[in-house]
């Protein structure tokens, strides 16, 4: 079986060919590019809602950090306030140590004296 063509039929008919060729192709990649804009579009609206998350997490963070840094100035007052309260109530312990010292000390020359005076009153009450 043969068919015969003109050329001008055979020209129409690539360009008919080409012609659905390039439509499909364009349909195709119209198609691609729409998918493409979706998914950009959707990780865009992911970004922008993470990134709400984040700064709304930053934002509690230094909230949360600004309401410690009070607690601790509070508590640094109150230690400063239980220490002024310790210097009058407490004792360093060099301190006492040399207040038992000169205490003993004093207790010592007391006792030596008495041992004195019993010496001496029992040499006088032996002549």
């Amino acid at each position: 079986m043969m068919i015969n063509m003109e050329l001008w039929q055979l020209i129409s008919l690539l360009l008919a060919f080409f012609g659905f060729t390039a439509a499909g192709v364009k349909v195709l990649v119209s198609q691609f590019e729409t998918r493409l804009d979706e998914k950009f579009n959707s990780m865009e609206q992911a970004r922008a809602a993470a990134d709400r998350t984040l700064r709304d997490s930053i934002q509690e963070l230094a909230e949360r950090q600004k309401e410690l840094d009070g607690q601790f100035r509070e508590q640094e007052k109150e230690m400063n306030r239980m220490q002024v309260g310790m210097l009058s109530h407490y004792v360093r312990r060099e301190d006492y140590v040399r207040g038992q010292t000169t205490i003993e000390a004093k207790l010592d020359a007391l006792s030596v004296r008495l041992e004195n005076l019993q010496t001496k009153g029992a040499c006088t009450h032996e002549r």
